[in-house]
C-alpha cells in the first residue's frame, strides 16, 4: 500500500503527532510525507517528500494571533500551483492531517481521503464548544478541510469516529515525578512578556520554553529552554504542574502523565477555546487570558491537589485500526467531497 501523509506544521502538536505515528503507519506500506506550514519549532525526524510553506498561523507577542503576518504569507498563485502538481491519485491512502492543499489536490482529482487528527473531531456536533460559538472558526473547523472520511482525536471518544490522542512513547512508559518547578509553554507570548509575568513569582520555579531560547538560562526563579522534544518531556515528568496554551497534544500528554493543568487558549484562535471547553469540563482549571488576576488564579491553582489522569496508550492502535477498516478504494468507493477547482 502507498500512503500519503499530509502534515501540517504550524506549532508544534501536528509534527510531535507525525512523528509517534509515522513508524506504525510504515507497518501498512510505505510512507510519503508531504509537509506543509513553515511555523514549527520542531524538525520532522523523517525524509519529507513533498515540501510546501502552505497556510500558517502566527502568534503576536501577547497571547493572540497575528493576522497580518499571516496575510502576508499566503501566495495564491503558488497555493493553486501545488494544488494542480501534488500527485494525489498515486497513492491508496492519502491521510491529511489538517492541510488545505492535500484537501483541494483530492477534490480536484477526486481522490478518496481520510481527514485524521485533533481539528477532524469537530466534524461532531457532540464535540466540546464554549459558550459563544464563533461562525467563523465554526466554519474553518468544519469546511477547511475536505475529506471523505474523518478520523477525530480528542481528550473523549465524544463519538463514533473520535479516539483519544496519539501520545508518545516516552510520555506512555514514563513513570512521572512531582518536582519543584511549574513547567510552561505559552507560544503566543514572547520571552519579555513570559519575563514579565513569572517573575513576580519568586518563591515558585518556572521551567519556560520559549522559541526564542537558543541555549538554556537561568534568571532569577526562571529557567528559559529552547524548544527541544527530549528537554520538554524531561521537564513536563517531573513537574509539579504545566501552564499551557489550550492546544492539543501538551494537554493531552499532561493529562496522561497526571498532572496538573492550567490551560490558557491562545486569544481568537477558535480551536483553543474549544479545546479549553472540553478541559473544563473534565475539571482542568482554564482561563481566559492572563490578566491583573492571574497571580490570584495561579496562588487558587497551586493550593489545588485536584488532578485528572486518562490512559491514552491504546488510542493508536484504536484510530489506525479504525482508518484501515475504512473503503478506500478509488474504484469502489464514491467520492463524497465537492470538486473545488
Amino acid at each position: 500500500m502507498k500512503i500519503l501523509y499530509a502534515v501540517q506544521a504550524t506549532g508544534n502538536g501536528h509534527i510531535s503527532r507525525a512523528m509517534t505515528l509515522l513508524p506504525y503507519l510504515q507497518e501498512y506500506g510505505m510512507v510519503d510525507i508531504f509537509l506543509s506550514g513553515d511555523n514549527s519549532n520542531l524538525q520532522l525526524d523523517a525524509p519529507v517528500k513533498y515540501r510546501s510553506k502552505g497556510i500558517s498561523l502566527y502568534y503576536n507577542c501577547k497571547g493572540g494571533l497575528d493576522y497580518w503576518q499571516m496575510i502576508k504569507k499566503i501566495q495564491p498563485l503558488r497555493v493553486k500551483q501545488e494544488i494542480r502538481d501534488l500527485p494525489v491519485e498515486k497513492y491508496d491512502l492519502i491521510l491529511n492531517d489538517f492541510d488545505y492543499i492535500t484537501s483541494a489536490a483530492c477534490a480536484r482529482k477526486k481522490i478518496p481521503s481520510v481527514h485524521f487528527g485533533h481539528q477532524a473531531s469537530f466534524q461532531s456536533p457532540h464535540t466540546p464548544r464554549p459558550g459563544k460559538r464563533s461562525i467563523t472558526g465554526e466554519y474553518l473547523l468544519k469546511q477547511y478541510i475536505k475529506a471523505t472520511y474523518h478520523t477525530g482525536l480528542h481528550f473523549e471518544s465524544y463519538d463514533d469516529f473520535i479516539f483519544g490522542p496519539v501520545i508518545k512513547n516516552e510520555i506512555l512508559s514514563a513513570e512521572p515525578s512531582s518536582g519543584n518547578h511549574i513547567t510552561v509553554y505559552l507560544p503566543s507570548y514572547c520571552e519579555p512578556q513570559l519575563k514579565s509575568i513569572f517573575q513576580t513569582f519568586p518563591g515558585i520555579q518556572f521551567e519556560i520554553f520559549s522559541k526564542e531560547t537558543k541555549a538554556l538560562r537561568k534568571e532569577k526563579n526562571i529557567s528559559f529552554i529552547p524548544v527541544d522534544k527530549s528537554l520538554f518531556n524531561k521537564s513536563l515528568i517531573s513537574c509539579t504542574g504545566i501552564i499551557c496554551g489550550a492546544g492539543f497534544e501538551t494537554p493531552a500528554e499532561a493529562l496522561q502523565l497526571g498532572k496538573k493543568i492550567m490551560a490558557i487558549p491562545i486569544v481568537g484562535q477558535y480551536e483553543q477555546e474549544c479545546n479549553s471547553a472540553a478541559l473544563a469540563k473534565l475539571g482542568v482549571t482554564c482561563l481566559p487570558t492572563i490578566d491583573k488576576n492571574f497571580a490570584s488564579h495561579l496562588n487558587n491553582w497551586m493550593e489545588s491537589s485536584f488532578v485528572i489522569k486518562k490512559d491514552y496508550s491504546n488510542s493508536i492502535g484504536q484510530s489506525l485500526d479504525y482508518v484501515f477498516s475504512l473503503p478506500l478504494s478509488h474504484q469502489e468507493e464514491e467520492i463524497l467531497v465537492k470538486e473545488i477547482y
